[in-house]
């Protein structure tokens, strides 16, 4: 029996993305975001549009499979998956059921996309015009939680009483963002530095979130495009090759409300341990990690929680020293994340960790043959993606 495994499969041979723009600013439609990044990719990657044949997405993408490859010429659709779960949580995910598609022998060229035009269709970050709550929602609205900073925050409270995390590590998670954010022209804040000052003095959203602990809303869409390894030589790009994915939850990580037996956590308690099973290496063979931060707690959660500290050690371990490229302990997002770069559910943190593989980013790091993606700390389901060069296989 074949061992059942994504590593050295397949491989990311094209990104691509289109400009970010603060939210509702996208001169662009939705649908016209996503092709525009395909089409991006595929330029990087050397290859014909008509030559995809999947499509992967997640957090309920509306760029349909099927209108995607009529737009493009595809001579025929084989594969079309879209991942359960709202927010980032499926940033991880849906590059791996492209993946297992290929590696399943049900495509052979996937793009893996996510596209957000909040001017067309709604701000997400926004709570207005419900007149009626089902749910989780009716147990919490009627008492004031009403946004995701609201929701997060008490868990990240949880986790920072249990383990005496001070707000100065989380602040070290945002700072890291806006420093690698300031050599990045694709950044929405690049030019637009964040201080120890400003970030204490900036009003609270809900504590222990300041406003620099919060990601931003912005329209815009990024790609990549996956093939399998044998094929990745044949591509104008140095391939990264998907070393290890997983996705889900622990037990009842999903009981609502706020009923989860491990409250103060990031959701990776099951998944990181069989990410790094698949991928055959430890935490410290990580050089460089890219963390989805819906808030800046989640974000020291995750990392406990995947093995780069214990929980106790987080105020040491979380310095911005710690945290920068090129020669931190542990680089994070290089790109400037969710909080600086762009925040396109996660999925420009992918794109940033074929950089780092590549070599190609611009706050490289110093160790950057295996790079790690985090998606959707304390959502769920939750997922990980371990990308690395040709040479780790």
């Amino acid at each position: 029996m074949s061992v059942r495994s994504l590593r050295g499969r397949v491989a990311v041979v094209g990104i691509g993305e289109t400009r970010y723009y603060k939210h509702s600013q996208s001169p662009d439609a939705e649908f016209k975001l996503a092709l525009k990044a395909i089409l991006a990719a595929c330029e990087d990657a050397g290859l014909d549009p008509r030559e995809i044949d999947g499509f992967a997405s997640y957090s309920d993408d509306r760029s349909e499979a099927s209108r995607l490859a009529a737009a493009l010429g595809i001579r025929r659709l084989r594969s079309a998956t879209m991942q359960w779960g709202g927010g980032g949580g499926g940033c991880c995910a849906a590059v791996a059921n492209g993946a297992a598609a290929i590696a399943a022998g049900l495509a052979d060229c996937v793009v893996v996309f996510r596209a957000l035009a909040q001017g067309q269709h709604g701000r997400f970050g926004q709570v207005a015009g419900i007149d009626s709550v089902a749910g989780e929602k009716a147990y919490l609205m009627p008492y004031g939680v009403l946004s995701p900073p609201q929701r997060f925050a008490m868990r990240v409270r949880r986790f920072m009483h249990e383990h005496g995390v001070r707000q100065e590590a989380m602040r070290a998670i945002a700072l890291a963002s806006y420093h690698h954010a300031q050599a990045n022209p694709r950044a929405v804040m690049h030019g637009k530095p964040l201080s120890a000052e400003t970030y204490d003095a900036s009003r609270w959203i809900a504590e222990p979130f300041h406003l620099y602990d919060c990601c931003m809303e912005n329209d815009g869409a990024a790609a990549i495009v996956l093939v399998a390894a044998e094929r990745a030589r044949d591509f104008a790009r140095k391939p990264a090759y998907v070393l290890g994915a997983a996705t889900g939850s622990g037990h009842r990580a999903g009981a609502a409300p706020h009923n989860a037996p491990r409250y103060g956590s990031a959701g990776f308690d099951t998944v990181a341990p069989d990410l790094y099973a698949m991928a055959g290496i430890a935490p410290a063979d990580v050089g460089v990690v890219q963390s989805y931060e819906n808030f800046t707690g989640g974000v020291a959660m995750a990392l406990a929680e995947h093995g780069f500290f214990a929980p106790e050690e987080a105020n040491e371990f979380l310095t911005l020293d710690n945290l920068v490229a090129p020669s931190g302990r542990l680089p994070l997002n290089t790109s400037g994340g969710n909080l600086a770069e762009c925040y396109m559910h996660g999925f420009e943190l992918v794109l940033e960790a074929v950089r780092q593989v590549r070599g190609t980013s611009t706050s490289q790091a110093a160790r950057s043959d295996v790079a790690l993606v985090i998606g959707g700390p304390m959502v769920t389901p939750v997922s990980d993606l371990l990308l690395a060069s040709e040479n780790v296989l």
